[in-house]
């Protein structure tokens, strides 16, 4: 007489089976789907064109077989989007240039879901150099991410062009400026000066600045006043000069102050500004893009210890 075959032992055999099956299975929901490059034949920014842009594809329905299997997902698993765009910069000027690109990944109707900036250092004329944007993990709750754009391209001298992180430059001193802050119609940049060398430096006095157009040359009609000038009270823009020695890895600050009203004339942009730490330094142009309206004037703010942190 045979031996009847225990019945559960066989099913976990049968579901173990279709679950290791399903791990494969393509069309699967959750599963990563496959991206579709599209071919992008929007006209070059400053230099800068997009190729490709790099979209996942719709997950397919699920199908009732699909109820036994475990299907991993990757991209949700790290949150990424999948959204990727190739672009490609020219240089067609007459010096080696460093870019900094702003990228919009935008909605069929053109409402930004994320950006993303990228730098391209030291190209030399006449070269093209290519690269990849992406997304990374999209905000909660946004929409569906179908166009990238080039929003905004700034590109400085190489040999003037802020370092980059980590980066200390021949002189031993880093100098930075950073995002600034707006209010009211208010604006206010930062500039930092690291010694990042292995001496001491000695500062005393005011960061000396050149304001340059979007084509690199000089504006004027523009005063720089030391100190707040009439623009906005600020004790820290009106404190008087004072003598510095920055010891390896200290920094001093400094900052520029403007307001961005307008009336009669002509509004004036200046994109870019060429920075001295002090009479004699090498220069470094950086990019505050002050919207100065016919106000005609800017704040420079002595150097100054940062600071202390609690």
């Amino acid at each position: 007489m045979r031996r009847a075959t225990p019945l559960l032992p066989a099913l976990a055999v049968l579901l173990l089976t279709l679950t290791a099956c399903g791990s494969e299975h393509a069309g699967a929901p959750g599963a990563a789907a496959p991206a579709s490059g599209i071919p992008v034949t929007d006209p070059p920014v400053e230099g800068v064109r997009i190729t490709s842009l790099t979209l996942p594809s719709a997950t397919p329905a699920p199908t009732p077989s699909d109820r036994f299997r475990v299907h991993p997902d990757p991209l949700a698993a790290t949150g990424d989007s999948g959204v990727s765009a190739a672009y490609e910069v020219t240089n067609s000027g007459t010096e080696a240039l460093t870019y900094t690109i702003l990228f919009d990944f935008t909605t069929d109707t053109g409402e930004v879901m994320g950006d993303r900036q990228e730098t391209v250092r030291s190209l030399a004329p006449g070269a093209t150099r290519r690269g990849t944007v992406r997304l990374g993990a999209p905000a909660p709750g946004s929409s569906r991410v179908s166009r990238v754009k080039v929003a905004q391209v700034t590109r400085v001298p190489a040999a003037e062009a802020p370092p980059a992180p980590g980066q200390c430059p021949p002189s031993g001193l880093r100098l930075t400026a950073d995002d600034g802050d707006a209010a009211m119609g208010l604006r206010v940049v930062g500039l930092h000066l690291e010694n990042c060398g292995k001496r001491d430096h000695a500062l005393d006095g005011y960061p000396l600045l050149e304001l340059l157009d979007e084509d690199l040359a000089p504006v004027h009609g523009v005063r720089i006043v030391r100190g707040s000038g009439g623009i906005s009270s600020d004790p820290q823009f009106d404190q008087p000069a004072r003598p510095l020695v920055l010891k390896p890895g200290e920094s001093a600050v400094s900052g520029l102050m403007w307001r961005n009203t307008t009336g009669f004339g002509t509004p004036v942009d200046v994109p870019y500004v060429r920075v001295r730490a002090e009479r004699g330094a090498a220069p470094v142009t950086v990019t505050p893009h002050l919207d100065l309206g016919t106000t005609g004037k800017l704040a420079v703010r002595a150097w100054a210890r940062p600071p202390a942190r609690d």
